[in-house]
């Protein structure tokens, strides 16, 4: 869904209509300077797609939603952490810490819709008891900023939101951004989309990557993308499915419409933050 930072697309595909974290539309698409071989060169080697790679303040935008800032791709991510998932639930190699935890969550700049989809996602990952818990404050700081960024389409497509990965030091990351252009919710945005949305992101700030990174045409379509392992933080959750899991909140592409949580999600949840 950027980090991940994850986006929802809508793509598509023989006929059907996928969400990701961006939505297609080959019609007045706007092209950003290219991203240089050595950047690529440096998010393979973080284990993430190379496809549809574009800039963006202070990194770059990977996986359709997964925010990777110049300092993150100059890291080296220690390699005997981790375990190289194919269709299970994984996380990163970073996660929250200090449990059990409250999360303050902030909306700033953005309409009723983002606020409601912000208390739905709440409501649904409180439901399930864990050891963090999510609190939407109105004033001050928050551990989780959510606000709006205006960018219409990329390359064929529409980036929906955005977010990243925990820091090294156990703390989620800090900014969820959604896409206030027109092609991306439309003039009434729908509050369970918008909140479906908002929950994946929330997951990656957590330190959960897509389920199915490992092949991504699973939930989107087109030609299969594997990385390889070199330097994958992606560490594999004891109990969660070795096959396809369709219904994961955690897919890179969704159907666009309402997903939360299925069995295999609350397993993988409650093995990181029971």
């Amino acid at each position: 869904m950027k980090n991940q930072a994850f986006f929802l697309l809508i793509c598509l595909l023989a006929g059907s209509i996928f969400t990701s974290c961006q939505k297609d539309n080959k019609q007045s698409s706007t092209e950003k300077p290219d991203v240089s071989n050595e950047v690529l060169a440096q998010i393979k080697a973080k284990g993430f797609s190379t496809r549809n790679v574009h800039a963006v303040k202070g990194g770059y935008l990977v996986e359709g939603d997964i925010f990777l800032s110049t300092k993150d791709l100059s890291k080296k991510t220690p390699i005997n952490k981790v375990r190289v998932a194919k269709t299970e639930q994984y996380s990163t190699n970073n996660l929250v810490v200090s449990l059990p935890r409250v999360i303050t969550v902030k909306v700033t700049g953005l309409g009723t819709a983002f606020v409601q989809g912000t208390d739905l996602a709440i409501q649904r990952y409180n439901a399930l008891n864990l050891s963090l818990r999510f609190q939407r404050v109105t004033s001050g700081s928050a551990d989780i900023t959510i606000q709006g960024f205006y960018e219409g389409p990329v390359g064929g497509y529409i980036t929906l939101g955005s977010s990243g990965f925990p820091t090294d030091a156990g703390d989620p990351f800090d900014l969820i951004e959604m896409n206030t252009h027109p092609y991306a919710y439309g003039s009434n945005p729908n509050v369970q989309y918008v909140g479906s949305v908002i929950q994946h992101e929330i997951g990656h700030c957590i330190g959960m990557r897509h389920t199915d990174y490992m092949d991504r045409s699973y939930s989107c379509g087109g030609d299969p993308i594997d990385e390889g392992d070199g330097g994958v933080g992606a560490v594999y959750l004891p109990g969660t499915p070795s096959y396809p899991d369709a219904n994961s909140w955690m897919l890179s592409c969704s159907n666009g419409g309402n997903r939360t949580f299925n069995a295999n999600d609350i397993i993988a949840l409650n093995y990181l933050y029971h």
